[in-house]
């Protein structure tokens, strides 16, 4: 009779699968008899150093290699759906609940990855001005970007909101859902088999009360995009190191909306517009 091998669920950092530094676990109220590494303030000054070195790689890859990239994700997500449905029942969701947030995860994932190659032509300009000069403006990514995902659901709402950012350019530091962390970490071994550079993506799991507001405070860290409710705490803190802040704070129902997710207004306040200025011959 085989031996049974029952999952450790880690952090996904820089490519790689630790356990927090601090040892640390914690019991999810999804399912309170999984143990799942507690991140800690290292562990996401950890991750912060793998983003800053992957995302050199990540923005100076092509739009186009991007894209392809992230229908390799799309691809992986579906080879993967009974795993990932498995997750996701894990955390409390019924069979049928579970294939419907899969099918919308791919959906997101495709839908993003053909967008990639298009946010020049449509966020990018061409713009009059005075005097004899051609001027562009471009697409630039932000940076280093920190997400944190809703509670529910759990996949969707990590991809939802990691999978513009990253189309954009930006590496992303995603704290996963606390009750429901399972679906949410077993994103890092599809972006293992999806040719994601490492550092690119970083999971981490824990507490939103104890690693927020490092998230907010963190001074390497570029933009915070939120789900939930606006958190005066966290404005504040993002705001002595001059970072940007959105929340999303959908219903239920929208979190289940495909033309929802799929927007340009996940994308646009986490790129930079870069002017450029070239001389027409005269």
């Amino acid at each position: 009779m085989p031996v049974p091998v029952p999952k450790t669920y880690k952090l996904f950092v820089g490519g790689k699968f630790p356990r927090s530094e601090s040892g640390r676990s914690f019991q999810p109220r999804a399912n309170t008899a999984i143990n799942v590494a507690r991140g800690s303030r290292k562990d996401l000054r950890d991750a912060v150093g793998a983003a800053h070195a992957g995302g050199k790689v990540w923005r100076g890859s092509s739009a186009y290699l991007r894209g392809q990239v992230l229908y390799r994700l799309a691809e992986m997500l579906e080879s993967r759906r009974a795993a990932m449905v498995a997750e996701l029942k894990l955390g409390g969701a019924t069979a049928a609940a579970a294939n419907k947030e899969v099918d919308l995860a791919i959906s997101l994932a495709t839908w993003y990855a053909g967008l990639c190659d298009k946010l020049q032509s449509l966020l990018g300009s061409q713009n009059a001005v005075q005097g004899p000069f051609f001027n562009f403006s471009t697409v630039e990514p932000t940076g280093v970007l920190g997400v944190l995902a809703p509670d529910a659901p759990a996949l969707v709402g990590t991809l939802a909101l990691a999978l513009p950012l990253l189309a954009a350019g930006n590496s992303v530091i995603v704290l996963v859902s606390e009750s429901a962390p399972f679906a949410g970490l077993a994103l890092g071994e599809v972006c293992a088999s999806s040719d994601v550079p490492g550092g690119a993506v970083n999971l981490l799991s824990g507490l939103r009360s104890e690693l927020a507001p490092q998230f907010a405070a963190h001074r390497d860290i570029d933009g915070l995009l939120i789900a939930g409710k606006p958190d005066a705490a966290l404005t504040t803190a993002a705001a002595d190191n001059v970072k940007r802040v959105r929340y999303c704070d959908l219903t239920a129902a929208d979190w289940g909306k495909a033309d929802r997710l799929c927007s340009l207004a996940f994308v646009e306040p986490f790129v930079e517009l870069k002017t450029l200025w070239h001389p027409v011959a005269q």
